[in-house]
C-alpha cells in the first residue's frame, strides 16, 4: 500500500509541478517532437504524434489536430498543462425532463524527460466533477450507465472521478520508424476505443457526454491498467490488461482490483489529417448491479481533422457494440460528430447518434426489482447542434459563451414515458487553458 501511495504522490507532484512552473516558452527538448505551447501540435509523423501524449492513455488523434496548452522547459524536463471547465445550465422538456446547474471539467499536467534511449512521461489528470455535479449525476435524456445511490443511473450522466488518470509512460525508439511503448496506471485509459469524448477535437465544444458513451469509450477511466504497444511508420498494435469494473460511486477515491480484463487495438494514421482504429475488449463484471455478467466490447472509428485559415474542422464517425458473453444480449451505438472553428473566435458543432437502450429506462429513478434482467429493447436517435464564440482576452485562458440544442427520435414503446418530442438545451461558459 505504501508503494502505491508513494507512486501516486510522485506522479501528482512531478506532473503537476507544471501547473506552478509552466508559462510561454519557445524552448524545446532535443530529439523530441516540437509542440506549439499555444495553439496546435506540430507533429509531422505518426511516431511524433504518439510521443506527444496529448490525450489520455495511449490514444491517437490525427497529427494535425488542435491542442491548446501551456508548455515550458524546466531544466531537462518538458512540462505541459492543459484543461477546461464548462459551467452549464441544462433544461429539458417532457415527463422525464430536468433542469440543473453544474460544471464539467478536467485538468491535465504532464512532464517528459529523456531516459536512456527513450522518453519518460509522467501524467496526471484530475476532475472536480465530484464537487461540481450534485447528486452524482447531471440530466441527460435517454442516458444510461453506472449507478448512483445504489440505483442504475437513468436519464443522467455520472461525474468523472477526481483521479481520472495517474500514469507513467516509457517510449523507446527502436529505429527511425519504430516505437515500443509501455504504459502503467493505477487509474488510466487502456487501449480501447478512440480518444474519449472529453479530449477529442470533434467534441471539443460540446460539454455533455454522448448517449453511446458506455457502448464506445467509457473505459477511459479504469483501474490498474498496463499497456504495451508497438508502432511502425503509420500503424500501431496495442494490448492492455486492466480491472474491468466501472468506477464506483465514491468519486473521490482511487479504485483498484485484479487485472481481470483485456483489450487490443490497431490504429492506423494514413495521413496527417486521418486516424482510424479498431479495438476489442473483454470486460469482466463491469456493472456493480450485475456482478456476474461479462461484456465483450467492439469499437471502430474514423477521425478526420483539417486545419483551415483562422480555424479548424474536426470530425469523427464511430461504432460501438456491447455483447453479454453469456446471454448474447447485444447493443449497438453509432455516432457522427463534427466541430468547425472559423474566423478565429467562432465554433459550430453537431452530434448525431443512433443508440440501443435497455429496459432500465422503464425503471426511471426506481431501484431494480428482484430478478430484474437488463435487455436491449429499443433504439433512440439524438440530434444536437451548437454554437459558441470566444470573448474577452484573458492571458492563457480561452473564454467562450455558447449553447446547444438537442432533439430526439423516440420509439413508440418509450413515448408514454418521454412524450413524443422531448428536447433539451444547454447554455454555458467555457474556460480553456491555452
Amino acid at each position: 500500500m505504501r508503494r502505491v501511495v508513494s507512486f501516486i504522490l510522485a506522479v501528482i507532484g512531478l506532473s503537476f509541478y507544471a501547473s506552478a512552473q509552466t508559462s510561454m516558452d519557445d524552448s524545446n527538448m532535443s530529439n523530441m517532437p516540437r509542440m506549439d505551447h499555444h495553439h496546435q501540435s506540430q507533429a509531422t509523423t505518426f511516431i511524433d504524434t504518439l510521443l506527444s501524449h496529448l490525450t489520455s492513455g495511449t490514444d491517437a488523434e490525427p497529427a494535425s489536430s488542435r491542442t491548446e496548452m501551456l508548455m515550458k522547459m524546466k531544466g531537462n524536463w518538458q512540462l505541459m498543462l492543459h484543461g477546461e471547465a464548462f459551467i452549464n445550465e441544462v433544461q429539458q422538456s417532457g415527463p422525464r425532463g430536468e433542469d440543473k446547474f453544474f460544471s464539467t471539467n478536467w485538468l491535465m499536467g504532464m512532464a517528459q524527460h529523456k531516459a536512456g534511449k527513450g522518453t519518460l512521461t509522467l501524467r496526471t489528470m484530475l476532475s472536480l466533477e465530484p464537487a461540481t455535479i450534485r447528486d452524482r449525476r447531471y440530466p441527460s435524456l435517454f442516458q444510461q450507465g453506472e449507478t448512483a445511490f445504489g440505483r442504475p443511473i437513468v436519464d443522467g450522466q455520472h461525474p468523472h472521478d477526481l483521479f481520472m488518470e495517474l500514469a507513467v509512460l516509457y517510449d523507446y525508439k527502436i529505429g527511425e520508424h519504430s516505437l515500443l511503448s509501455f504504459y502503467a496506471a493505477p487509474m488510466g485509459d487502456p487501449a480501447m476505443g478512440p480518444v474519449a469524448y472529453p479530449h477529442r477535437a470533434s467534441a471539443s465544444e460540446n460539454p455533455l457526454a454522448p448517449l453511446g458513451h458506455h457502448l464506445e469509450d467509457s473505459t477511459h477511466i479504469a483501474s490498474d491498467v498496463a499497456t504495451v504497444g508497438f508502432a511502425y511508420k503509420k500503424i500501431r498494435l496495442e494490448a492492455s490488461g486492466f480491472h474491468g469494473r466501472e468506477p464506483d460511486e465514491s468519486r473521490w477515491n482511487i479504485n483498484s482490483g485484479a487485472i481481470d480484463s483485456w483489450s487490443t487495438r490497431i490504429t492506423v494514421n494514413p495521413g496527417k489529417n486521418w486516424s482510424l482504429q479498431y479495438s476489442v475488449a473483454h470486460l469482466s463484471s463491469p456493472e456493480s448491479l450485475a456482478p456476474n455478467e461479462d461484456v465483450r466490447r467492439l469499437t471502430a472509428s474514423v477521425s478526420y481533422n483539417r486545419p483551415i485559415k483562422n480555424g479548424n474542422w474536426a470530425s469523427m464517425l464511430m461504432w460501438g457494440r456491447n455483447q453479454n458473453t453469456a446471454g448474447g444480449n447485444i447493443g449497438n451505438g453509432y455516432l457522427l460528430e463534427s466541430t468547425l472553428r472559423f474566423k478565429g473566435r467562432n465554433s459550430v458543432w453537431t452530434r448525431i447518434e443512433n443508440v440501443d437502450r435497455t429496459n432500465e429506462l422503464l425503471l426511471g429513478n426506481n431501484p431494480e426489482p428482484p430478478g430484474f434482467e437488463e435487455q436491449y429493447f429499443a433504439r433512440v436517435q439524438a440530434y444536437t447542434v451548437g454554437y459558441d464564440r470566444e470573448i474577452g482576452d484573458i492571458p492563457h485562458v480561452s473564454t467562450a459563451i455558447g449553447g446547444q440544442f438537442s432533439w430526439y427520435g423516440v420509439p413508440d414503446v418509450l413515448k408514454g414515458d418521454y412524450g413524443n418530442r422531448p428536447v433539451g438545451g444547454v447554455v454555458f461558459l467555457r474556460l480553456r487553458i491555452k
